[in-house]
């Protein structure tokens, strides 16, 4: 079998389409030979077969083995494996993870196989592994002592129990230990036993908190010697290198990639046991300050005059080259700087001195920063190929975390903990930069550190003193009259924009800036001016706001810009596009007036920008919520109308020439911004405006399946009605159907089960918004088949928005006419029950997750009055009441779960409309924000509770401290669906529960005596809240 599977799995690696997809087969219909696993494991240790092959043969093996050894697969059937094939297959992988002499990645592969099967059957099957491996590394061969390290690696990390890291730990760092300190082993071995170590610490994270003193205790015990071992690490120096060569020196490999894994082991004792590092920051954090002082040189010599590759990994995925080290360091020492040991040290030396400015640590750390803050000369090369990779770095959405930016989070750090002081050392060395006429490259990298260091500002709301800002203009006003360096120029203008938003000192340079958009001759200095006209325009400085002139001067600079380029080229160019658009905004905002003009083409530009980014999500957001931003600010009927004659041609084109059943971007963008033409369109609506636009609409929404095409069309239909129904109404289409029977047809297609509940979302708003401005006059007949459609729909409906979308229609309908809903739904059936059951159980069900105030308030509003009814076919409808938390303690696993869904009680409908309208009182009340908030500020008060003993806040995935992270989280939490006070909707509650408890409405006393504890505690508070 061996034979034929060598050609089989040769032939799978073809790039002919048809062999390789019969090889594929045949590989497939090979697996149930039971022969097939080991036959594998035999060809991956045959050396007259080619590396290829063997890798592939070692590959199928373990995919092979992850879905079959352990007998289970939730993926499929399982193709049985003899245990005698198991009892063979075992030693022959290990063997040759362990003792293979060739190339690494036959090893790696072996070792992956390994791992697989010691998933599933270490200890219990395979007893002999571990002790194999440990007795292997203190004595094996290099090449021995490597595989050992590799499978050991994917034990500890992916099969290692707690228990039996417990009974194992200590062995286990023992013997990695001993591999790391022995310097008779090659540097890059010794890396691979600290990386082992490294990942005994995500298990210890893990069964920290159950068995918290234990785990420390050995930790503090373990890392005893780790610790002086890491240090005596990061201070041994690399070797000379040639000054004349401009790589990186082969016999620096092996013990950088040591050094980086020293600093990432540091990092993780740092995030997993923080205190146990403490003490010893001091004497870390000079040590790696001292390295990275010395590799200055080195790093300049092989990344900015050369272009030494870099980020390069070895087969083991160990990093080995300077700029991977240097970014750990540069972290490691942002991570210090938030040590108290580290900071006291640090304080007393900034006290001792006259001020910031004449503080050495201070001033180091700013030339520590600008030394791996300048461009590599790989980035500069790129950069000129492409100014969006270029904006892309400037608006921190580069996935490329690079020593530059790391140097930019140092002095953000800085700068939160120092305040003013880091400003005035980073001027400090700044000046003597400029003054020495150092480097254009140094020089743009201190300004590219207060660029950063001002946009935390900024998002703090911090201020910069005039007298730093002015001080700091005349060095912009160096860089941006430097006509040989474009990178300099361009940093200029950026920091002259930062600067404006600051305090508007730099405001004076706002039309060299303007001008330079078209004027300066590197299109990279020609990027960084549109973007910096952004930051001018956005600031408070005076003489913008109004300015028609200044607004026309932008326009007509970046008309002028874009006019020179092939727009076709640019639609990859995703950040430029977004800067583009960023700043016509700004532009636009000044006076929103040149919307409508003809003489600015400001709104023609925006939509050409639209056609070409409208793939990028960040341009059309951008977009889309500028022009509703327009739409909003129309101040009268006439206004709005000579808009809609400006856009409507460009938004119904878009519908034209598309193909409305793909999902195509164009139409979707059209789409959202015709939404928003209508939602705020006059009323009435400008006449000839419905037959303008109600044909395109119904276009898409009968020929469209796409969700993103269907919810803002039928939103569109819905804002038509809502603003001017008789024009709708008195609208005929091509075949005279009126607008009426347009809108039914329109919603009889969305109720179909055809369409997605996603996709159909807003349709419940449009039929309700259909059946109140139609009526029972003009819907006559119509009116209970619609309804009974919604409610066939709603009993399907799973997903959310659509169930509220469709129970609004009753809810809305319940506002007027409470008792006609429940006189209709008694009439109707669904799948053999009564439309009353079906839609109370819904209702009542869902309306706790309701979103927007108006629909609450309506939802409120219309449950209150069906209790009120007191209607005794309301009264013998039975729901879903509150969830049977079940007595067992067991943990709940998701077979489990599925073996034993949740349970609910089974309660009256009145009942469970009171338990719906409890809560609601509470969310609007605000009492669940303010514990959420009381919640988060006790978790602050935790974080800011320490004093010299702890660090500065908790490690987490992101950065807490930093001002532009806060921001971001906070624009998260507002734009997510969070219910808030709402004092209107709590009047109306308070007041239906006071009247329905003096008045005993529809029987409330015993309703009332059925409610929970805690229910009955919430309406207790507030009745002593409304007295008080």
């Amino acid at each position: 079998m061996e034979d034929q599977l060598v050609q089989v799995l040769a032939n799978t690696q073809l790039a002919a389409e048809g062999p390789r997809i019969q090889a594929e087969l045949d590989l497939k219909r090979a697996q149930t030979n039971p022969a097939f696993p080991l036959s594998l494991a035999n060809i991956g240790r045959h050396t007259s077969v080619s590396l290829e092959v063997r890798q592939v043969a070692l590959s199928t093996l373990r995919r092979f083995i992850e879905s079959n050894w352990s007998g289970e697969n939730d993926d499929g059937p399982v193709i049985p494996i003899a245990d005698t094939a198991k009892d063979q297959i075992r030693p022959l992988v290990l063997d040759l993870a362990l003792n293979f002499d060739g190339d690494r990645k036959i090893k790696t592969a072996a070792s992956f196989v390994v791992g697989k099967i010691a998933n599933v059957d270490w200890p219990e099957q395979w007893p002999a592994l571990l002790p194999t491996l440990l007795n292997t590394i203190p004595t094996g061969s290099d090449n021995q002592l490597h595989g050992a390290l590799k499978v050991l690696s994917d034990l500890v990390e992916e099969s290692l129990s707690d228990d039996q890291f417990f009974s194992m730990a200590q062995d286990i760092v023992k013997v990695v230990y001993d591999a790391a300190i022995n310097e008779s082993r090659k540097p890059a071995l010794r890396a691979l036993a600290v990386s082992v170590f490294r990942g005994c610490f995500d298990l210890m994270d893990t069964v920290k908190d159950e068995h918290p003193k234990e785990v420390s205790a050995f930790a503090e015990e373990a890392l005893k010697g780790w610790f002086p071992f890491c240090l005596d690490i990061l201070k041994l120096q690399l070797p000379e290198r040639d000054p004349q060569s401009n790589t990186q020196p082969d016999s620096w490999n092996g013990l950088i990639a040591l050094k980086f894994q020293v600093a990432k082991c540091l990092l993780k004792v740092r995030s997993v046991f923080p205190n146990l590092l403490l003490p010893h920051t001091p004497l870390f954090f000079q040590a790696i300050w001292q390295e990275l002082s010395i590799l200055e040189s080195s790093y300049e010599q092989l990344y900015l005059e050369n272009e030494a590759q870099g980020r390069l990994e070895d087969a083991d995925g160990l990093p080995y080259t300077l700029d991977f080290l240097v970014l750990e360091e540069l972290d490691f020492l942002n991570q210090c700087l938030k040590a108290p040991p580290v900071r006291k040290e640090l304080e007393a030396q900034l006290n001792a001195h006259a001020g910031a400015h004449e503080t050495p640590w201070l001033l180091d750390i700013s030339k520590i920063a600008s030394s791996y803050g300048r461009i590599t000369l790989e980035e500069q090369q790129l950069w000129d190929i492409d100014v969006s990779l270029y904006l892309a770095e400037e608006q921190s959405v580069s996935a490329n975390y690079t020593p530059r930016t790391a140097c930019g989070d140092l002095l953000i750090k800085l700068g939160e903990w120092l305040d003013h002081r880091a400003l005035e050392g980073l001027y400090a060395y700044t000046k003597s930069v400029f003054t020495e006429n150092a480097s254009w490259r140094r020089q743009e990298a201190t300004l590219y550190l207060l660029n950063m260091l001002l946009r935390d500002y900024l998002d703090c709301g911090k201020a910069l003193s005039p007298e730093l800002s002015q001080a700091y203009l005349e060095l912009v006003n160096h860089a941006i009259n430097q006509p040989q360096e474009s990178l300099l120029r361009a940093r200029g203008y950026l920091v002259a924009g930062i600067l404006s938003q600051c305090n508007g000192i730099a405001a004076n340079l706002m039309d060299q800036t303007i001008n330079a958009i078209t004027s300066a001759d590197s299109e990279l200095v020609q990027a960084a001016c549109i973007k910096a006209t952004e930051a001018f325009v956005s600031s408070d400085v005076s003489g913008v706001a109004g300015n028609t002139q200044l607004q026309a001067k932008i326009v007509g600079a970046i008309s002028q810009w874009m006019s020179t380029k092939d727009m076709t080229e640019i639609e990859e160019a995703d950040d430029l596009l977004v800067t583009l658009a960023e700043s016509l905004r700004a532009a636009i905002r000044i006076d929103k007036r040149v919307s409508v003009s003809n003489e600015v083409p400001a709104l023609d530009l925006l939509f050409l920008i639209a056609k070409h980014g409208s793939n990028n999500w960040q341009v059309t957001m951008l977009i889309c919520e500028t022009f509703e931003d327009i739409v909003q600010s129309m101040p009268d009927p006439s206004a709005y109308q000579a808009l809609c004659q400006k856009v409507l041609p460009s938004l119904t084109g878009a519908f034209n020439v598309a193909d409305v059943t793909s999902n195509s971007p164009l139409v979707i963008f059209a789409a959202e911004l015709m939404a928003s033409l209508t939602q705020y369109g006059s009323e009435p609506l400008p006449p000839g405006f419905v037959a303008a636009t109600l044909p395109k609409l119904t276009r898409l929404l009968m020929e469209s399946n796409e969700g993103e095409i269907l919810r803002p069309g039928a939103e569109s239909v819905k804002y038509l009605l809502a603003h001017d129904h008789e024009q709708m109404f008195n609208y005929h289409d091509e075949n005279n159907r009126s607008g009426l029977e347009v809108c039914l047809h329109i919603i009889d297609r969305l109720l179909g089960t055809a369409i997605e509940d996603n996709a159909a979302s807003e349709v419940g708003g449009l039929a309700a918004e259909l059946v109140e401005k139609a009526g029972h006059e003009r819907l006559g007949p119509f009116l209970p088949q619609l309804l009974q459609a919604v409610a066939n729909r709603l009993a399907t409906a799973n997903t959310a928005t659509f169930i509220q979308s469709l129970i609004l229609v009753f809810a809305r309908l319940s506002l007027v006419g409470a008792h006609d809903v429940v006189e209709f739904l008694t009439t109707i059936q669904i799948d053999g029950q009564s439309g009353l059951q079906v839609v109370l159980s819904k209702w009542l069900e869902n309306s706790v997750n309701f979103a927007g105030y108006d629909e609450i308030r309506q939802n409120v509003i219309a449950l209150s009055k069906l209790y009120s009814l007191n209607d005794p076919r309301v009264a013998q409808t039975m729901v879903r009441g509150d969830m049977i938390i079940p007595t067992s303690d067991r943990i709940m696993t998701r077979s489990r779960a599925k073996q034993n869904p949740d349970q609910y009680t089974i309660i009256p409908a009145p009942l469970k409309i009171l338990k719906v309208l409890i809560e609601e009182l509470l969310s609007a009340s605000g009492l669940t924000s303010a514990a959420n908030a009381a919640a988060a500020a006790a978790a602050e008060f935790a974080d800011d509770d320490n004093d010299d003993d702890d660090w500065e806040d908790d490690p987490d995935t992101i950065d807490l401290s930093l001002g532009s992270t806060k921001a971001d989280l906070m624009g998260y939490l507002d734009a997510n669906n969070m219910r808030h006070r709402d004092d209107e909707t709590q009047q109306y509650l308070s007041e239906f529960f006071v009247a329905a408890a003096r008045d005993n409405v529809a029987n409330f006393g015993e309703w009332y005596n059925n409610l929970t504890v805690e229910e009955k505690g919430k309406l207790s508070e507030m009745a002593n809240s409304q007295q008080s």
